[in-house]
C-alpha cells in the first residue's frame, strides 16, 4: 500500500474516532471490496467513507458539492456507474479541506439536522 493510501486511512480513522460516539452513528469496520463497507453511517445511511481508490468521500447538499468542486477542493464522486453523483464529493488528495468539519457537515445533512 502506498503512503498516500496509508495517510488517507489514518486521517479517516481520526474522523471515525471523533464521530463514532455521536447518536445513531455507526462504523462499518474493516475495508473490503463492498461499497461502503468501512463507511460512517447515521441511521444506516452512509455519510462519509474512503473509496476503494483511497479518496475521502462525503454526502453533502448538491449546492455545497458544486461550491467545493468550483473551488477545486474535490470532484463529484463516481461509484463506478459512469456518471458523477450530485450529492457526493470526493476530495482531491492534495485538497487543503479539513476532513472532520466536512464529515460533521455530512453527518448533519444525512442525519436530518441541517
Amino acid at each position: 500500500m502506498d503512503n498516500t493510501k496509508l495517510e488517507q486511512q489514518r486521517k479517516f480513522a481520526e474522523v471515525v474516532e471523533a464521530l463514532r460516539e455521536q447518536p445513531l452513528v455507526s462504523h462499518g469496520g474493516e475495508v473490503n471490496n463492498r461499497f461502503g463497507s468501512s463507511a460512517l453511517k447515521v441511521n444506516g445511511k452512509i455519510f462519509a467513507m474512503v473509496s476503494s481508490a483511497g479518496e475521502f468521500v462525503v454526502k453533502l447538499p448538491r449546492q455545497r458539492v458544486q461550491e467545493l468542486v468550483a473551488s477545486k477542493a474535490g470532484t463529484k464522486f463516481q461509484a463506478g456507474m459512469g456518471r458523477p453523483m450530485q450529492e457526493w464529493l470526493s476530495l482531491r488528495s492534495d485538497s487543503e479541506q479539513e476532513w472532520l468539519p466536512l464529515a460533521r457537515e455530512a453527518l448533519r445533512f444525512v442525519g436530518g439536522n441541517s
